[in-house]
């Protein structure tokens, strides 16, 4: 396997870019849910547990869109700045439909997971050969990203919502 190869992946399985595609649309869908709270409850003055039931159901795909976009990011070997952008795609409502279909244009979705290394130095690295360990074990992995994504919600709703 040369140092680009990624692991041969069948058509039906659960891949990198099936993963980012999925959250990436879960995440626009989650800005029509909050918007639509938000002006049921400030524009008609009507269901206002609308917008803190779809403001939690949005942050919950936001922080699991984000853990995605940095997890296919690792995965697929992406710069910092094309990571940050992808994360940071989510914060302007629906842009993260227009980010996966340019990455996707342009390759970088490609692939199945690198579960195994390669003669690439960088799979030497400490973070490389975790990354690949935690890969090889999926349902030990899914727990802490889901544990991981609790806690950070935990967090947050410790501090309270954005602008008080």
């Amino acid at each position: 396997m040369t140092s680009t190869t990624l692991a041969p992946v069948s058509s039906s399985a659960f891949t990198p870019r099936r993963l980012y595609r999925a959250l990436a649309l879960a995440e626009a869908v989650t800005w029509t849910l909050l918007i639509t709270g938000m002006i049921l409850k400030y524009g008609f003055g009507v269901v206002p547990e609308a917008a803190t039931v779809a403001g939690f159901v949005h942050g919950t795909i936001f922080i699991a869109y984000g853990a995605a976009a940095i997890l296919v990011a690792m995965n697929q070997r992406w710069s910092v700045g094309l990571t940050v952008l992808a994360v940071v795609s989510a914060v302007v409502p629906y842009a993260t439909i227009p980010f996966e279909r340019s990455i996707e244009h342009k390759g970088l979705l490609a692939g199945g997971w690198r579960t195994s290394g390669t003669d690439d130095p960088k799979d030497q690295a400490p973070i490389d050969r975790l990354f690949r360990w935690f890969l090889n074990r999926p349902l030990m992995f899914g727990a802490v990203l889901v544990i991981a994504v609790a806690d950070i919600l935990t967090i947050l709703l410790i501090v309270g919502p954005p602008g008080g």
